[in-house]
């Protein structure tokens, strides 16, 4: 597997890469937000917030606009609002440091195991016009192809494969984010609000107060 590390501090960099090689993982290590996007295409980015030169959410969303490669971010910083605006911008998952190396590799794990499950999933989803291809990751309606973000996608891949049928948040934060994000429901209504936009109908994904969301059939 490889990874790309974006880590300017060379005391944080150099033990971080040589751990995960020791690990098996192939790894390269760039030490600001230019060289990450001039890097050659990666299975995993292990990004950090605060680089030199361009910072890591403006480096997510640069990435996140080429590639539904999956992304950690990494920030010394604890606040919501931060896992907010990664998650937002498209990141995958969340670290704050410090962390371990063993919490790092279950997380490089984890993302990695619901990407592969995603692209795994059924073929096309189809409801009414909208059509979710998921192994190709595309999404069009009335034939228009959709811009998604890769949860944008998998947000709208699971209401589709539901449609007509309220979907839980707790269902969605456990399918289309993992459990570290302890229910956060902003970080459900972020997402739901930018697809609505980029549906073009506000009415097609529904919220049913206290419940959860529902894709109209």
């Amino acid at each position: 597997m490889r990874l790309l590390v974006v880590e300017d501090e060379d005391s944080i960099a150099e033990p971080l890469v040589e751990g995960l090689r020791a690990e098996g993982f192939d790894v390269t290590r760039v030490a600001t937000g230019q060289d990450a996007l001039d890097a050659p295409p990666v299975d995993l980015v292990l990004l950090d917030v605060r680089l030199p030169d361009i910072d890591g959410f403006a480096v997510c969303r640069e990435l996140r606009a080429s590639s539904d490669v999956p992304i950690i971010m990494v920030t010394a910083k604890g606040e919501e609002i931060d896992r907010v605006v990664g998650l937002e911008l498209g990141a995958d998952d969340y670290l704050v440091k410090p962390y371990g190396m063993r919490e790092l590799i279950a997380r490089i794990r984890a993302v990695s195991r619901r990407s592969s499950s995603h692209q795994d999933a059924r073929k096309t989803i189809v409801a009414g016009e909208l059509e979710v291809d998921v192994p190709a990751r595309r999404a069009t309606i009335e034939g228009r192809e959709l811009r998604l973000t890769a949860k944008e996608f998998d947000l709208l891949a699971l209401l589709a494969s539901e449609a007509g049928i309220v979907v839980d948040r707790q269902r969605i934060l456990r399918e289309v984010w993992d459990t570290t994000w302890y229910g956060s429901s902003k970080t459900v209504d972020v997402h739901v609000a930018a697809l609505r936009k980029k549906l073009a109908d506000p009415t097609l994904i529904e919220t049913v107060r206290g419940i959860g969301l529902r894709l109209r059939a």
